[in-house]
């Protein structure tokens, strides 16, 4: 048996510090850059990137990296929000994003065990990947998934830096926002009671109940109601690509590599005649 290295509180001290470093050397060359606002930003996140992969290789756990997808947004769009100030717009958008942040962050902070455990996909991509694991690691794991996030918060800081003006629709698309994190952390907390009673099987209660990833559809719509409250202002429809790279990584890459994990259990073939991929709604057969 392993001896565990790290204890679990231990685990979170290390990765409040490295996130914090990680920030630090965003802001710093965030500063040092005279690029277009969105390109000294790109170059910035992709810096700390760097910097939290550097530890996940140290600590030979690429989940080092895991909250960096809810915590990144919140830090970004906060440190331009102090820069230029808000307005009503920014003020709804930095709320709708922050309520995701925190409880997404909290989903995390409560399913982690510490530097000794690694998300299950990470060793499975080792396994199978092996001498390129290294290269899928960086690109895979850090580089896209931060590339993709990058996307969908920089409609927020177009709203924050060019002052865009509040409208009847934009309301309704933060509201929207607050309700599809809302949705995705009710579909969490259905998992973790489900889990906890270890019945195994297939989660058939409350959103689940059609549905094989509700927690997936509130994260893709989150980011369709911020990068519509914007672009239903300033007309830039280019904002929404965000959304539309967050959608494709979950459709093609997270959803089948869950459905593959799943595939592998008693009933499978049934459970998913029944079932939706999305939307938790009654599925004729």
């Amino acid at each position: 048996m392993n001896e565990k290295k790290f204890s679990r509180i231990n685990s979170f001290l290390i990765i409040a510090v490295v996130y914090l470093l990680a920030t630090v050397v965003g802001i710093l060359l965030y500063k040092v850059t005279n690029f277009h606002f969105a390109i000294s930003l790109l170059l910035a996140d992709v810096a700390a990137t760097i910097f939290v992969f550097i530890f996940s290789l140290i600590f030979k756990n690429a989940s080092v990296y895991d909250p960096y997808w809810s915590v990144q947004p919140a830090v970004i769009i906060t440190a331009f929000a102090i820069k230029h100030g808000v307005n009503l717009l920014g003020i709804m958008l930095l709320i709708a994003v922050w309520f995701w942040a925190v409880r997404l962050t909290a989903n995390w902070a409560y399913t982690f065990k510490g530097l000794d455990s690694q998300d299950w996909r990470y060793t499975m991509l080792k396994e199978k990947t092996g001498s390129f694991y290294p290269i899928i690691n960086f690109v895979g794991i850090h580089l896209v998934p931060t590339l993709v996030v990058y996307g969908c918060v920089l409609p927020v800081v177009y709203a924050i830096i060019y002052g865009y003006e509040a409208n009847i629709a934009s309301i309704i698309f933060c509201a929207l926002a607050i309700l599809s994190a809302t949705l995705q952390g009710v579909a969490d907390i259905q998992m973790h009671s489900f889990r906890k009673k270890k019945v195994g099987g297939f989660i058939r209660d409350g959103l689940w109940k059609y549905s094989r990833h509700p927690n997936y559809l509130g994260e893709i719509l989150q980011w369709w109601n911020v990068a519509l409250a914007v672009v239903i202002c300033s007309q830039n429809w280019l904002l929404i690509l965000g959304a539309v790279f967050n959608t494709l990584l979950f459709i093609f890459v997270s959803i089948p590599l869950a459905d593959g994990r799943q595939s592998k259990k008693e009933g499978w073939e049934e459970y998913k005649k029944q079932t939706r991929n999305l939307l938790p709604i009654y599925k004729k057969q």
